[in-house]
């Protein structure tokens, strides 16, 4: 009898659109918490300082609220009918919007073509999945491998002690033993976009980088 461990069960529709929804919420709580917390001190009959600090903290957070919000209405969501192409162009303001800050840059070297939604799709989560390997900051950098409708993408991450977290690199591959939960369902939907768009998706140190690639 073998002692391979057997691949954790897939979660069906229903549980899988929770999953994504429950992800979806997590992203949005902490900028939407910070919008109701401006509002409760602008309510207070603040002094002018207060009050200025207040306005900032809805300005700032609204804004991010708004960018996470387009980010996963295409990352995650329907983006369109079914066969729909999405603009690269569109796809690389999303992620510069959602994913750059004053700690990490995006160095985006695609070309700007129409592609099948869920290429594009594949694409934004193997950002996300990169970003999360440089909690310190970064650059990451995305490159076409091959063209057309058919082009791949490789995203490496750079930054200060870059580390490769191995559950997620698990839950990529279809042998995952790993329970699908809200916190592993993003790169188990990346797995699921690859293999939609005939891929294979995986995550490798490289040097001093962690990288992405779908091919």
């Amino acid at each position: 009898m073998s002692d391979t461990p057997s691949p954790a069960p897939a979660p069906d529709a229903l549980e899988l659109a929770a999953l994504l929804c429950s992800r979806v919420c997590h992203d949005l709580i902490s900028p939407v918490g910070a919008i109701v917390n401006g509002l409760e001190v602008l309510d207070d009959n603040p002094k002018p300082e207060d009050r200025e600090f207040a306005l900032d903290l809805i300005r700032k957070s609204a804004k991010t609220a708004s960018a996470r919000l387009q980010f996963c209405r295409l990352a995650f969501g329907a983006a369109g009918s079914s066969g729909a192409q999405i603009d690269l162009g569109d796809a690389q303001t999303m992620a510069r919007g959602h994913l750059e800050d004053n700690k990490t840059s995006i160095a985006w070297n695609l070309p700007r073509v129409l592609l099948p939604k869920n290429r594009v799709k594949l694409l934004l989560n193997m950002m996300v999945i990169a970003q999360q390997t440089i909690p310190r900051g970064g650059v990451l950098t995305v490159d076409p491998i091959g063209e057309g409708e058919q082009i791949g993408f490789r995203v490496a991450a750079s930054g200060l002690n870059a580390r490769l977290p191995q559950n997620i690199a698990d839950l990529l591959s279809s042998g995952s033993t790993h329970a699908i939960d809200a916190h592993a369902v993003q790169p188990y939907y990346t797995r699921l976009l690859a293999q939609a768009c005939g891929l294979n998706v995986v995550l490798t140190p490289e040097g001093d980088a962690v990288v992405v690639t779908a091919s």
